[in-house]
């Protein structure tokens, strides 16, 4: 490598390097993820009965939809497979103190764990 192949690299802005745009858009993936999560979420929960559908005898349904659950298992896997990805990547990349620590990926890292142990723990997945 040339000197003014060193110095062309480090002259580009960081926002322009594929190794950027990959990370941005793994956090991007790994966020709307999350979003579709929620909608799982909505989904597969058991209908809320009132005391007004109590009193008049009117059923609900008290169980978790299945086919919603699994799903909405493995994209919170996708999810933390996907953040913690991004987590070493950003590990990787960052070497000055004025670097971004990239927060939003151990929230979402955070979110995706505690969900699956919450699962797990309370629906015995």
């Amino acid at each position: 490598m040339t000197y003014e192949q060193l110095a062309e690299r480090r002259s580009t802005p960081r926002s322009k390097t594929p190794f950027y745009k990959v990370m941005l858009g793994l956090n991007i993936f790994g966020w709307v993820g999350m979003v579709v999560v929620l909608i799982l979420f909505h989904y597969a929960r058991p209908d809320f009965i009132s005391g007004v559908q109590q009193y008049w005898g009117i059923e609900g349904d008290a169980s978790w939809s299945q086919s919603h659950l699994s799903a909405m298992t493995i994209m919170l896997q996708v999810c933390l497979i996907v953040s913690l990805i991004s987590i070493v990547m950003r590990a990787r990349r960052n070497r000055r103190r004025t670097d971004s620590f990239g927060a939003n990926l151990i929230i979402l890292f955070a979110i995706a764990a505690i969900s699956l142990i919450t699962l797990a723990t309370t629906l015995g997945l």
